[in-house]
């Protein structure tokens, strides 16, 4: 029998998405979805009643997250491969501790989900050392220094004048929300790209960061944290203009853990 697989996302187009690049992605590995779940209380119901080779999770669903899902499914009898497709890279670490075979960042394409497929179907399963975990941990880390360069979207198309320029992601300094577009501040001028923030986030991952629901900053760029007269944060960048970015109280506490204060 083919691997069956089950798709765990709470935004239904994800879970199209990912059905599609499935069947793109295959080859001669004839996956067949045969359950969906749109968080992780569903997902673990499907799990109990019916033995699954595939687990595609996503990190961050209503309820339980995809890494307390992952947590509960070493109860089952028979443990299903889990690969994480998520927009955020931060939680990688956590995943490789719950023993995935991969974890996927989104946007990603169907030649990643395909060495992502044969490294869950072919290769054994990790297992963690008792003995010494930090490896595992360590091994992860590892993996975060030296991403694939194909899993990354790095440029972002703007146009302009009938043509499309391609912006390097490294050349953002942050991008602020607008009405019906984004606005991407680099070091010399401002521009404007169709895509939402949300989209920006998805694509932009790495050392980017949401630090308010209208900004998203690149952390590299980051020169002072400065309280305003409100006791609120606002982040000083790094440009020419010495540009200031508002810190919302709600993502405050995610902006100092990634700058490490």
């Amino acid at each position: 029998m083919p691997p069956r697989a089950l798709i765990v996302d709470d935004e239904a187009p994800a879970r199209e998405e990912l059905r599609y690049l499935l069947e793109e992605a295959s080859g001669d590995i004839d996956v067949q979805v045969v359950g969906e779940a749109t968080n992780g209380e569903e997902a673990l119901v499907l799990m109990r009643s019916l033995d699954y080779d595939l687990v595609f999770l996503d990190i961050r669903m209503p309820g339980l997250s995809g890494l307390e899902v992952a947590e509960q499914l070493r109860e089952l009898p028979k443990q299903p491969k889990v690969i994480f497709t998520t927009a955020y890279p931060d939680h990688a670490v956590e995943a490789f501790d719950l023993a995935a075979a991969d974890y996927l960042v989104k946007p990603f394409d169907a030649d990643r989900l395909a060495r992502a497929l044969e490294r869950a179907l072919t290769a054994p399963a990790p297992a963690r050392s008792e003995e010494n975990p930090k490896n595992d941990d360590a091994a992860a880390s590892a993996a975060l220094r030296a991403p694939d360069p194909r899993d990354r979207l790095v440029r972002i198309p703007v146009q302009r004048d009938g043509r499309t320029m391609l912006i390097e992601g490294d050349a953002i300094v942050y991008a602020a929300a607008a009405r019906g577009y984004s606005s991407l501040k680099l070091a010399e001028e401002k521009v404007l790209v169709s895509f939402s923030l949300n989209e920006l986030e998805r694509r932009l991952h790495g050392h980017f960061c949401r630090v308010h629901r209208s900004y998203l900053v690149n952390l590299r760029y980051v020169r002072e944290l400065v309280p305003d007269f409100r006791g609120h944060l606002a982040l000083v960048m790094n440009d020419r203009q010495r540009s200031r970015v508002e810190v919302s109280r709600r993502h405050a506490r995610e902006l100092r853990r990634r700058l490490g204060v």
